[in-house]
């Protein structure tokens, strides 16, 4: 499989989400946009549904790898966790701010495979803030942060940026916070 094309072909598919959504988004469409072959499509995906899965596979790498860099600095454990929090907010928000749909809304025919998916992925970033602090504070953290995601809000009832920043790190500072106060902070 040639990178160049899946990475060209998930690009194509996260525009297309945000402009057609994706009962209306085609293989065909997708081809296009990329500027591809529709055999090439097939080539990298079985199917649309496993290109738009590859986008959401892809966004969840970059939390992840953000994550993972900000686990990595010198910077104070309280510091660390509330950047990693925010990073699993915001590298989420900037990949569908051009969405007007929640991911739930957008992707509601694969939402059987979504929630499977989503576990995954949380255990994911569980595991890697778990390296900060005790795996059910990390469990904890993240489901607490559960609701500024882009799963079942859109960005615009999430709000814009700043108001959204601001909302989560009001929460973020008092779990934060708390996690101090309890001592959980090795």
């Amino acid at each position: 499989m040639n990178d160049l094309h899946r990475t060209r072909i998930l690009d194509a598919a996260e525009r297309l989400l945000g402009r057609y959504g994706y009962k209306k988004m085609t293989v065909a469409d997708l081809a296009a946009e990329a500027g591809i072959g529709k055999g090439t499509v097939y080539l990298s995906f079985r199917s649309k549904e496993e290109a738009v899965l590859g986008t959401v596979e892809r966004m969840i790498d970059e939390v992840c790898d953000e994550m993972e860099r900000i686990a990595a600095t010198d910077a104070p454990v309280p510091e660390r966790v509330r950047a990693m929090l925010m990073a699993r907010i915001f590298v989420r928000f900037e990949r569908v701010s051009g969405y007007r749909e929640s991911l739930h809304d957008l992707l509601g025919s694969l939402r059987p495979t979504l929630v499977e998916r989503r576990g995954k992925h949380f255990e994911r970033e569980t595991d890697i803030l778990a390296k900060l602090v005790p795996r059910r504070t990390a469990r904890a953290l993240v489901m607490a942060t559960y609701f500024f995601l882009p799963y079942a809000l859109s960005p615009t009832e999430l709000g814009d940026r700043r108001k959204l920043q601001r909302d989560a790190a009001d929460v973020i500072d008092l779990l934060v916070a708390a996690i101090n106060v309890k001592g959980d902070n090795r």
